[in-house]
C-alpha cells in the first residue's frame, strides 16, 4: 500500500522519448488505457503554459518538464502507473525521469520510439493534424535540426515503422512484466 512517499508495489514510471512525429503519443495513449495508466503528456502542459495569458510571450524552457515531474511523482506516490510522453532529448531529462522514479520508489523503465525509416518518419510529421486546439506541429526542418542527443545506457528501443501501435504497445507490456519481476 502507498504511504505517501512510495509508490505501490505495481506502479512503474513509464518513460516514453522519441523525436515529434515518430508516434509516442499514440502508443502512449493505447498503453495507458491497456494498462491502466496516467497519462503525462508534456506537449499538452506546454500548450497550456503557452495558452495562458500571462505566459503567452514568455518562453516555457523546462516549466513543461517540471510540471510533468510533478504530476507524475505525485501519480506514482498513490500507487499508480504513469505513462510520461515527450521528446526527452537530452541525458538531463532522462535522468530528471529516473530520478521522479527513485524519489517515488518505485521502477523506472525507459523506452526510445524512433522511427527507422526516414521517408516515413517524415510523411507522418508532414501529414499529423494537431489534437490539442491552436497547437502548433513542428515542421519538417524542425525535427531534423532537433538538438536530440544520444543514449549512453539501456533502453527499450521501438521501431514504429516496424511495429504497429499494438505490437509496440504489447512490446512495451512484456517489458513492464519483466521490469516488474526484477524489482
Amino acid at each position: 500500500m502507498p504511504d505517501g512517499r512510495h509508490g505501490s508495489a505495481n506502479s512503474i514510471l513509464i518513460v516514453l522519448s522519441g523525436l515529434p512525429g515518430v508516434g509516442k503519443t499514440t502508443i502512449a495513449v493505447e498503453l495507458a488505457r491497456t494498462l491502466p495508466a496516467v497519462h503525462v503528456r508534456i506537449d499538452s502542459i506546454e500548450h497550456a503554459i503557452r495558452q495562458s495569458a500571462s505566459h503567452a510571450s514568455l518562453p516555457i524552457d523546462d516549466a513543461g518538464y517540471l510540471v510533468g515531474y510533478a504530476i507524475a511523482g505525485d501519480n506514482l506516490s498513490v500507487g499508480h502507473t504513469v505513462v510520461a510522453d515527450s521528446v526527452n532529448p537530452w541525458p538531463e531529462t532522462r535522468d530528471a525521469w529516473v530520478a521522479v522514479a527513485r524519489r517515488a520508489g518505485v521502477p523506472a523503465l525507459e523506452i526510445e520510439i524512433v522511427c527507422s525509416n526516414p521517408d516515413d518518419h517524415r510523411r507522418r510529421v508532414e501529414t499529423r493534424v494537431a489534437d490539442l486546439p491552436g497547437f502548433k506541429l513542428p515542421t519538417w526542418q524542425d525535427v531534423v535540426s532537433r538538438d536530440y542527443r544520444p543514449w549512453v545506457r539501456d533502453r527499450v528501443v521501438i521501431d514504429a515503422s516496424r511495429l504497429s501501435v499494438a505490437d509496440s504497445v504489447d512490446t512495451i507490456r512484456r517489458a513492464v512484466r519483466s521490469a516488474a519481476r526484477a524489482t
